[in-house]
């Protein structure tokens, strides 16, 4: 299964779980061993890749800036890009100018993904139940891009990859490892940055930075 074929699967699913008059958003960035996957809940309607009229790469964060100021902290997003997101619009990004953010990220080798592709009109939690549904389907992901290390966000899906209760407060900065058929991964669980999360920004980028320099 090619991640193009695992596109097919989320579709499915955003057919099932997301809202009807919206896309999935799948991932973006670097495919081949990247050095960091970033992992993220599920993607909203702020996404304006979402809508079915989109027709560039349908990837998280398109249309958003809270996410980004996380990337150019941690010194994973050129300056150009960042003060260009900072200075438009969601809606006015274009199709072209997704593309030319998400070079940026391929460019600094690492991949963006969310546990559940299944968009939602607004933030609202979804139940552990859902994001089970992707959980082969992501780990699959894993194992076709196989990153140097994957960064999970926030409790709920640290706790579901990790399948054990995690809370990122008590676990900062440690290690885990899963396997992944016969592969061992490495992840680590960080404080999710955005939404109602905001506010743990600065751990969010202490932590990452401290993974960077163990691990590169």
């Amino acid at each position: 299964m090619t991640l193009e074929d695992l596109k097919i699967e989320y579709d499915k699913l955003q057919n099932q779980y997301g809202a009807r008059e919206l896309d999935s958003i799948y991932y973006g960035g670097s495919f081949n061993h990247p050095d960091i996957c970033f992992v993220f809940m599920n993607p909203t309607g702020r996404n304006i890749a979402s809508s079915k009229e989109w027709k560039g790469i349908k990837s998280p964060w398109i249309g958003t800036k809270n996410i980004w100021n996380l990337f150019y902290q941690i010194q994973l997003l050129d300056e150009d890009i960042y003060k260009k997101i900072k200075n438009i619009k969601g809606k006015e990004w274009t199709e072209e100018f997704a593309q030319e953010v998400y070079q940026n990220v391929k460019k600094h080798n690492y991949f963006i993904t969310n546990l559940g592709k299944c968009t939602q009109l607004d933030a609202r939690p979804l139940p552990d139940s859902i994001y089970k549904k992707y959980l082969k389907l992501f780990e699959r992901e894993i194992e076709i891009i196989h990153p140097k290390v994957t960064i999970l966000f926030g409790n709920q899906v640290s706790s579901l990859v990790l399948n054990e209760k995690i809370s990122v407060s008590q676990c900062r900065k440690k290690l885990f490892k899963k396997r992944i058929h016969n592969t061992l991964y490495k992840f680590y669980a960080v404080y999710y940055p955005v939404g109602n999360g905001r506010f743990n920004m600065d751990k969010a980028v202490e932590d990452i930075l401290y993974i960077i320099k163990e691990n590169f």
